[in-house]
């Protein structure tokens, strides 16, 4: 009885105000904090294994070193005025970046298997904020794609933009798409449920994604079809913004505002989703 009437009172123990904040401020200040203790924690994972780095890049290696020296020398696809190499070294680093990410699902499938999934939801952090730092942790992992892109690059004589701002874009949109897309995946994976039909279906999509974006031709060589496609592809606007940003004579078609938007936008609202079917990976 003396229990039930301290926690009758006000600052009592049934009186949770005090113990859910009520500021804004402090409202995002927590979530920030989770959701980059997440994306932290995913991070150390690379610790264990950093392997994967390397090996996520051979294929862009092979793409530019291969595909984009054979069709600079052919001349076959218009460009704007500038070399087919320098035009298909930003399409190859959104490619890396998607490759990256695409599979970024699986991993929560391993994380359900081994029960961790579980500690994650019967911790106090907010859903979005577990989905939000998982995607921030692929798109810091596919930053090392971009090193190793604009390196070769570099090499190949591509010219490229080193404006500070410019390296800074570069970065904020590799981590925007790669965000996007290991968010996509997550969903995926939250309703396949199974690694073998996560991977069946990442492989089914990926080779879509690529093709039926600028990457490594111009949206006007299209079919109007497949413009449509694009036009929806994210895939299109982050290789267009990195286009601009990477090389000195680049342009974006779609206009960097757009472009941005677009990666924000659409990174955000798969985020919600996320937020909303992550619980369902366990079912």
């Amino acid at each position: 009885m003396r229990l039930q009437e301290e926690d009758a009172r006000p600052g009592g123990l049934a009186d949770s105000s005090i113990l859910i904040p009520t500021n804004p401020l402090t409202v995002i200040a927590a979530f920030v904090r989770k959701t980059l203790a997440i994306t932290e924690l995913e991070v150390r994972k690379l610790r264990h294994d950093s392997t994967e780095l390397v090996t996520r890049a051979i294929q862009p290696v092979l793409w530019l070193l291969l595909f984009g020296s054979v069709f600079t020398r052919a001349r076959i696809i218009p460009t704007g005025g500038i070399p087919y190499l320098d035009f298909m070294a930003p399409g190859i680093l959104g490619q890396s970046a998607l490759f990256v990410s695409i599979f970024y699902g699986v991993a929560v499938i391993w994380e359900r298997d081994l029960g961790i999934t579980n500690k994650f939801l019967v911790s106090p952090t907010p859903r979005a904020a577990l989905v939000l730092g998982k995607a921030l942790s692929a798109g810091i992992r596919s930053l090392s794609q971009a090193v190793i892109i604009y390196l070769l690059a570099l090499v190949l004589g591509v010219k490229l933009n080193w404006n500070p701002l410019a390296l800074g874009g570069v970065l904020l949109v590799v981590v925007l798409g790669a965000a996007l897309f290991s968010t996509f995946s997550l969903i995926i994976a939250c309703l396949v449920k199974t690694r073998e039909r996560f991977m069946g279906i990442g492989q089914v999509l990926t080779m879509p994604l690529f093709f039926a974006s600028n990457a490594i031709y111009p949206i006007s060589l299209m079919p109007g079809w497949l413009k449509v496609i694009s036009q929806i592809n994210p895939l299109s606007y982050q290789v267009d913004a990195l286009r601009a940003l990477m090389l000195q004579d680049g342009v974006s078609n779609f206009g960097l505002a757009v472009d941005f938007s677009v990666l924000l936008v659409s990174t955000v609202v798969l985020v919600m989703i996320g937020a909303r079917l992550y619980p369902r990976v366990v079912i």
